[in-house]
């Protein structure tokens, strides 16, 4: 049995954006499915708020499924199947294989449905919405260069090979190219975008590199992991950055003995709720140009944390 989350509470009242009427759309939605790649990552979490708040200020009688396909991709394939057979009109995707989804999506496609990428590309999608993956990894590199003084050791806890990973890892290569004085030890330890992932990835890196002055994790969780293993390692003696801007990335900011000095802050709420509004656009029979809209990551450190604002409210619609 599939992992199933139903998010199915009503908004009491319409919670509308600046700027909007409160007419309903000429095209209502129906009914929604949303598919992520995780629901124990609060990321994920928000996005698939953001999502079902925005579908019910434009079509209160929404019917919103939420499930999350663990990275697993033939469980997405069967969600994306079920989304068609329960008469979705419009599905949101993280995709676990941004390739091998395609033929669900044509299918959900040839059905009638509007199929928005989100986070990750989804080959055969109607649009992507996501972070500019790529800013956000030089971002967060560059800032770890500068604080470890543009020389020494650095590595990388990467993820699942998804756009939005390998983007953010290759952002971080090309800010660190510019530090000749800066050696990449490794690169390739995948840690699952997970904190049990980080903290065990992180555990190795130090056996196999005992002089390390900077870490690049591809995402909060990895990160806060990878600082539990420093802390219970004794070590102290380098820079943990990210990416995502979680709620408790930012709270570990806060403390001063945090390893982690920094996270570039994606706004998945933000995402999702511009992914509802381009599907209704669509299923309006509008045309969408681009269909790759890029939303830009904003750097947290400890000066500037108030900046984050309220992009990952998480709670219940």
């Amino acid at each position: 049995m599939h992992n199933r989350v139903l998010l199915s509470a009503l908004i009491a009242g319409a919670m509308l954006l600046p700027g909007q009427a409160h007419s309903q759309p000429a095209t209502p939605i129906g009914a929604m499915g949303v598919s992520v790649s995780d629901l124990g990552n609060p990321y994920f979490v928000a996005a698939a708020r953001g999502a079902e708040r925005r579908a019910r200020t434009l079509d209160p009688e929404v019917r919103v499924e939420v499930l999350s396909s663990a990275y697993d991709l033939d469980r997405q394939i069967a969600q994306i199947d079920h989304f068609i057979a329960s008469g979705m009109r419009l599905i949101l995707i993280s995709a676990a294989d941004p390739e091998a989804i395609g033929p669900a999506v044509q299918r959900a496609r040839d059905a009638g449905i509007r199929v928005i990428a989100i986070d990750v590309e989804a080959t055969g999608a109607d649009a992507t919405i996501t972070t500019d993956n790529r800013q956000a990894g030089i971002e967060a590199c560059r800032y770890l260069a500068e604080r470890i003084d543009r020389k020494g050791n650095v590595v990388i806890i990467n993820g699942p090979p998804v756009s939005s990973i390998t983007e953010r890892v290759s952002g971080c290569h090309d800010a660190l190219d510019h530090y000749p004085d800066i050696e990449l030890l490794s690169d390739s330890e995948n840690g699952a975008g997970a904190r049990e992932g980080g903290m065990e990835k992180m555990t190795a890196l130090m056996t196999a590199y005992p002089d390390i002055q900077g870490v690049f994790a591809i995402n909060d969780p990895s990160a806060l992991g990878a600082e539990q293993a420093a802390r219970q390692a004794g070590r102290d003696s380098f820079v943990i950055v990210s990416v995502d801007g979680s709620p408790a990335a930012v709270e570990r900011l806060q403390q001063p003995d945090s390893r982690l000095q920094a996270t570039a802050a994606q706004f998945p709420r933000r995402i999702a709720e511009q992914a509802v509004d381009v599907g209704v656009r669509l299923l309006q029979g509008e045309t969408v140009e681009p269909r790759r809209i890029l939303i830009e990551p904003k750097l947290i450190t400890r000066e500037n944390l108030d900046e984050i604002g309220d992009a990952w409210d998480i709670r219940s619609p």
